[in-house]
């Protein structure tokens, strides 16, 4: 989250999402169609790492209550002035691994575009937290990149650092899903097995579905 904060908030960030090619744009909409698949009018829904605010707007034909958090005070500022022709979102300033809001007060909590290998947090307790604030039988959303789009996404991140957005990437330790570049960036993926082993103690049904061939969900309802 530290890196995002400092060096890839705000219009820097809405920067990467421009220089999106055919394909990554593909995945990019087959993520928040799946996202908009699972949520039902009426109900209260939170995004972790909501950015600038991105997906908000494909969400605008939801009659939902749309909270987003950031650690980055620039990317809600941002947002701001992304979202200005709604008043239908709500924004906070706060760390997804140690949330601000009561236990169970969303139907749906949402993490995707990767946050959970993004965010840099322990993941097991982003799960915690993200479970914690779901409402009983309400909904956790995770997603991460298949390994099946992995040139695609080797080539915009290779885009985002020739614009100077990132740093050079470094392509010896880009491999195995992790794209990691010489200023310090990282970020991976995780697979339908590190996916088994984080939520096997969690207090609900676990469904994995790869999307798109671009990403992979998993969704957790919990518990009544």
């Amino acid at each position: 989250m530290l890196y995002y904060k400092q060096k890839l908030s705000a219009g820097r960030l809405e920067k990467c999402y421009d220089l999106a090619g055919k394909r990554i744009r593909q995945y990019l909409s087959a993520e928040s169609n799946m996202v908009a698949s699972y949520l039902v009018d009426g109900q209260a829904v939170l995004e972790l790492g909501c950015g600038y605010g991105r997906i908000f707007p494909e969400l605008a034909d939801k009659r939902i209550e749309l909270w987003g958090i950031d650690y980055a005070i620039e990317n809600l500022l941002y947002a701001r002035e992304y979202l200005k022709e709604s008043d239908r979102y709500r924004l906070a300033c706060m760390d997804a691994s140690r949330l601000g809001f009561g236990s169970e007060s969303f139907d749906v909590v949402l993490c995707v575009q990767n946050g959970i290998c993004a965010f840099n947090v322990h993941q097991p307790l982003l799960i915690a937290e993200a479970m914690r604030v779901t409402r009983s039988g309400g909904k956790v959303i995770f997603s991460t990149y298949s390994d099946k789009i992995w040139e695609a996404r080797v080539e915009w991140f290779e885009q985002q650092s020739q614009a100077g957005l990132l740093g050079e990437i470094d392509y010896k330790r880009t491999i195995n899903g992790r794209i990691v570049c010489k200023d310090g960036f990282s970020s991976g993926r995780l697979t339908e097995g590190d996916f088994k082993l984080l939520t096997e103690r969690v207090a609900g049904k676990v469904t994995l579905t790869e999307v798109d061939d671009s990403s992979l969900f998993c969704v957790i309802q919990k518990d009544l």
